[in-house]
């Protein structure tokens, strides 16, 4: 006679055995349709019919855990569900399982070239955005007109955003998402004079500039939808969605985009005390004739600038900061010893790129596109504002033509 422990033992096995041939029967069976779930779910997509893929794309990432581009449909189809709820902590719980998708799909290797905005534009804590408008009614428009967009329901959603509008004339998103109405329902025409309208209200902001190039690369109007692209990135630099924007125009015409290869050989830091640290790489100074010893002047001007100048610079500023003029000044004063001394027959590929960037007005350009950092880039909205047309020319002279 079997201990009684044994056979219980035999009897859970037994049991287990029949949930997993269950299981697997399941599977196999979701394994068959998973072609056709797939289809469903993407054409749903395409429809704005976010909630009703969820269920679908929810069953793929089960059976194919490892599929980027699925991870990446259900995380947008969770951001369009969230926008059908009103319950919040429901909303911020929607949020965060996209985020999460969104990983999943970048650790898998999407080739979405906006998967990183998607990723940081979204917060860990999936909190809700800021309100539309300081309107309460045009904000809960807004909101209306999200919820219906999100279901596929364009013509309501294109009444509750142009009702907005109406609330707030200088609702930028309202302007915007009446052009993606329009975009959804292919009258490219339409979509354009709003997304022409949404510019008009902001056109220091990226998205509308970015969304209208797109029906423009339906059309196969390559040229049009490039400008746009440029005018995205040039007008937010530092978002990842204008950068990826222009790296995908990038990507479907086989344009090779980037910055010139320029290496400064020199860092500087400050101490407690405010003195400077200055660390050249002693191969810039041993006896080369081009031009490489003039590095040396990059680290004593920004310690001038550091100890006094930027005071002077920026009264209404109580502590330094790595400033835009201040960076160019030093670039200058590289440029300026390199070129002045008799000696240097030949300048270095990088002191002699500077120069010609510098030569083109470009320098200030150059330095806030391509070497910015957290107080470099606190000056680009004020040099964007009057020299949006020499930024513009970076990107097209410079950064479009691979860096040369």
């Amino acid at each position: 006679m079997l201990p009684r422990n044994f056979l219980k033992f035999l009897t859970c096995l037994v049991c287990l055995l029949a949930c997993l041939s269950i299981t697997v029967g399941s599977v196999v069976a979701q394994t068959e349709s998973i072609d056709e779930l797939k289809e469903r779910a993407i054409q749903l997509m395409k429809e704005i019919k976010y909630v009703e893929a969820v269920p679908l794309l929810e069953k793929i990432v089960v059976a194919e855990p490892k599929s980027a581009e699925m991870h990446y449909l259900l995380g947008s189809a969770l951001l369009g569900q969230a926008a059908n709820e009103s319950d919040e902590t429901t909303r911020k719980a929607l949020r965060i399982r996209a985020r999460n998708e969104f990983i999943k799909a970048k650790e898998f290797g999407v080739s979405e070239p906006n998967i990183n905005a998607m990723i940081e534009g979204l917060p860990t804590d999936g909190s809700d955005a800021a309100a539309f408008s300081v309107n309460e009614q045009a904000h809960a428009a807004m909101v209306k007109a999200e919820a219906f967009f999100s279901q596929g329901k364009m013509d309501e959603a294109l009444k509750e955003y142009q009702r907005a509008l109406a609330l707030d004339p200088k609702l930028y998103h309202a302007a915007l998402f009446c052009g993606d109405v329009f975009m959804q329902k292919g009258d490219f025409d339409q979509a354009e004079v709003w997304y022409q309208k949404a510019i008009a209200i902001d056109p220091n902001k990226e998205t509308a500039y970015r969304y209208s190039a797109t029906p423009l690369m339906k059309q196969g109007k390559i040229d049009i939808a490039r400008a746009r692209y440029i005018e995205a990135f040039i007008s937010e630099p530092y978002n990842r969605f204008a950068v990826a924007g222009l790296v995908s125009w990038g990507r479907t015409t086989g344009t090779n985009l980037a910055h010139p290869k320029i290496d400064i050989p020199t860092d500087v830091t400050f101490d407690e005390k405010g003195d400077a640290k200055i660390n050249l790489d002693a191969n810039a100074l041993l006896g080369k004739d081009d031009g490489g010893f003039a590095w040396i002047i990059y680290g004593t001007t920004r310690s001038t600038w550091h100890k006094e100048k930027f005071a002077k610079t920026f009264p209404s500023e109580r502590t330094y900061r790595h400033s835009l003029p201040e960076e160019a000044e030093a670039l200058r004063g590289v440029i300026a010893m390199a070129t002045s001394d008799k000696k240097v027959k030949t300048l270095n590929s990088s002191i002699a790129m500077l120069k010609k960037i510098n030569d083109a007005g470009l320098l200030e350009a150059y330095i806030l596109i391509a070497i910015p950092d957290q107080g470099i880039a606190k000056d680009y909205r004020a040099y964007l504002k009057e020299n949006r047309d020499k930024l513009r020319r970076y990107v097209v002279e410079v950064v479009l033509n691979g860096g040369n």
